[in-house]
């Protein structure tokens, strides 16, 4: 494993549509892998590929109760709504207050192709859009509704 740069706002790339994976590798498996050791090293919650600089529809959470790797989400339902602060590895220091829905349903696949479905609820919930929005090139300033007290 090792630790990748992790991209900040300003480059293009964070504005591009990653690529669906169809190759599940030892490549694939090495970038996850070194996803959750950067995650980590940074003190995230989720980690987007194309904020390591691969325009990859992948993304790995931990939100404190274990790793979740996903490849090819999609998410099949929400409800409800939350109004909390988000932050984001490529934006040091930058916060402010995002509308989300307060559950998702997930569908994805792991790094060797299975699919599996995922529930999360308030930060887990928050984590999966905020994630997926990467994939599409969002960041979460487009979503602030106003800012943290």
């Amino acid at each position: 494993m090792a630790l990748r740069n992790i991209v900040k706002v300003g480059d293009p790339i964070l504005k591009k549509k990653s690529r669906v994976v169809e190759k599940f590798d030892e490549r694939l498996s090495t970038l996850i892998d070194d996803m959750f050791e950067t995650m980590y090293n940074e003190n995230g919650v989720g980690l987007a590929a194309v904020q390591v600089g691969m325009l990859k529809r992948v993304v790995v959470i931990d939100v404190g109760e274990g790793p979740i790797e996903l490849v090819n989400p999609e998410i099949t339902m929400q409800e409800g709504e939350q109004r909390e602060s988000e932050g984001c590895l490529s934006l040091p220091g930058e916060f402010g207050i995002t509308l989300r829905p307060k559950k998702v349903q997930v569908k994805a696949q792991d790094r060797n192709g299975k699919w599996q479905v995922f529930t999360g609820e308030d930060l887990k919930a928050r984590a999966f859009c905020h994630e997926l929005d990467h994939l599409d090139g969002i960041l979460f300033t487009e979503k602030v509704v106003g800012k943290p007290e």
